[in-house]
C-alpha cells in the first residue's frame, strides 16, 4: 500500500505524517527530510541540492526523484509507505 499526503506548506503533513507511520508501522518518506540528510552526510545528490535550497528555489524533480528513488531501494520492498509532500508536481507523479 501506497499512501500520499499532500498539501501546502505547514498544514500539517508532517505531523500527520509521523503518526500514521508510527500506528501503522510503514516506511515513511520525506523529501525534506532526505534532502537534510543527503546535505547532512555530505552525498553528491545533497551537494548538488544544497545550492537550490540556498537559494530558496526548488530542488529540481531529477535530483528529487533520484533521491527517492535511491531511499525506497533501500526500503523493504513488502512495506507499506507514506509519502509525505511527494509527489510535488506532475513530473515527479509520472517519474
Amino acid at each position: 500500500m501506497v499512501v500520499i499526503l499532500l498539501g501546502p506548506p505547514g498544514v500539517g503533513k508532517g505531523t500527520q505524517a509521523v503518526r500514521l507511520a508510527e500506528s501503522s508501522h510503514c516506511a515513511h518518506v520525506s523529501t525534506g527530510d532526505l534532502l537534510r540528510a543527503a546535505r547532512r552526510d555530505g552525498t553528491e545528490l545533497g551537494a548538488r541540492a544544497q545550492s537550490f535550497m540556498d537559494s530558496g528555489e526548488l530542488v529540481p524533480d531529477e535530483l528529487i526523484l533520484n533521491l527517492v528513488s535511491e531511499h525506497l531501494d533501500a526500503i523493504d520492498s513488502h512495506r507499506h509507505i507514506l509519502f509525505d509532500g511527494f509527489p510535488r508536481t506532475m513530473e515527479q507523479a509520472v517519474g
